[in-house]
């Protein structure tokens, strides 16, 4: 029963954090930006890496249930 009255009085107080004012104008006019043509997200930096981390740390639980599992 607590559960309610908390979340209530949480919602209440950070409702209005997500308050903002209104945007500036439109931003001035120039040419391209530093890096053309787009897209300039150098997205293989570090997903890559991301990527062989993940398959690492799956193989390791994978590894881990088999060791569980013939233990059992």
């Amino acid at each position: 029963m607590r559960y309610i009255p908390l979340v209530a009085i949480l919602f209440l107080a950070t409702s209005d954090l997500n308050a903002q004012p209104p945007g500036g104008g439109p931003g001035g006019g120039g040419g391209p930006g530093p890096c053309f043509p787009p897209p300039c997200v150098p997205i293989d930096g570090g997903l890559s890496w991301l990527l062989i981390a993940g398959a690492a740390y799956g193989g390791k639980k994978v590894y881990e249930m088999n060791q569980k599992k013939e233990d059992q």
